[in-house]
């Protein structure tokens, strides 16, 4: 028998990535655990979940090195959350750009830009940024859904709450859904 040559044992090893770098794409380096680090390149639309092979990247052996593995684990992110399959986010609003409609600043992954809030709009209203949310596998981008949430100002205010106490007797309505 002559010898024969083996390669390398495969490496398995985690990646906690930001949602945005699922997204966008990215490199982010690890370290293994004897000591190696290697730069990985992190594909737009990455999944929870995804393996990542990187070929020859695993432990040396005669006859060359083994892969590693690569599990993508996305971090929760503090501003977007998936909802089956769409990125949704929470866009805070003041009451009267929630009345009268306007223009207001809202983040998105790529940077801010500005959405027009409809004219009476109310909490839960989802708004449709199109292009702005998660890429698949082929690097398309799907969209973002900003909801609206409706927040008063702090602190005491005489002529608002004179306001709502006249609005409360002219035009009285009960919020609740049928």
């Amino acid at each position: 028998f002559g010898g024969f040559s083996q390669r390398g044992s495969d490496t398995r090893a985690k990646l906690e990535i930001d949602l945005v770098d699922a997204i966008r794409g990215g490199k982010q380096r690890i370290a293994f655990s004897d000591g190696r680090t290697i730069d990985v390149t992190i594909p737009k639309g990455a999944q929870d979940g995804q393996t990542l092979r990187l070929k020859g990247q695993g432990q040396p052996g005669r006859s060359g090195a083994g892969d590693a593995f690569i599990e993508i684990a996305i971090k929760p992110h503090p501003l977007y959350r998936r909802e089956e399959g769409a990125l949704v986010m929470d866009l805070p609003i003041a009451f009267y750009d929630a009345v009268l409609g306007g223009k207001v600043e809202a983040p998105t992954p790529d940077g801010p830009v500005n959405i027009t809030v409809p004219k009476g709009a109310n909490t839960g209203t989802r708004l449709r940024l199109k292009g702005k949310g998660l890429s698949d596998a082929k690097g398309h981008r799907g969209d973002l859904f900003a909801r609206l949430v409706v927040v008063l100002p702090e602190g005491a205010d005489a002529a608002l709450e004179a306001f709502a106490e006249e609005a409360r007797a002219k035009r009285p309505y009960s919020p609740k859904r049928r």
